[in-house]
């Protein structure tokens, strides 16, 4: 699945953009921690990662364990597809287009999980 390459693309590089908005990816010993730009492509991100974890496609990032939860992960992703029927008009190009791509992702790697 393509999260980490969208995330990258969407505000998740070193652009000198994301450095004023103090996005950074270098450690910061005592420091509080860096976090991406508050948008709602990385907010779906995020959610997806969460249901990528929940279907034991990914690692849980604190534990480096691989879990597996599939009706956690399928109300995770019924959450995206309510997003996207709610938000219907009212997001940007890129903002349709990734969540689409992350929910037909989803969608096909759960059906295989089954």
């Amino acid at each position: 699945m393509g999260i980490e390459s969208d995330f990258k693309g969407t505000g998740g590089g070193d652009s000198d953009a994301d450095k004023k908005t103090g996005t950074c990816k270098e450690s910061r010993p005592g420091q509080e921690p860096c976090f991406p730009p508050v948008s709602f492509i990385t907010f779906i991100l995020s959610l997806a990662q969460s249901a990528m974890v929940l279907m034991g496609e990914a690692p849980e990032p604190e534990t480096g364990q691989y879990l597996q939860n599939l009706p956690e992960a399928k109300h995770t992703i019924d959450l995206l597809a309510m997003l996207e029927c709610k938000t219907r008009g009212n997001l940007s190009t890129e903002e349709s287009d990734v969540l689409g791509s992350l929910l037909c992702d989803l969608r096909l790697a759960f059906v295989k999980k089954q």
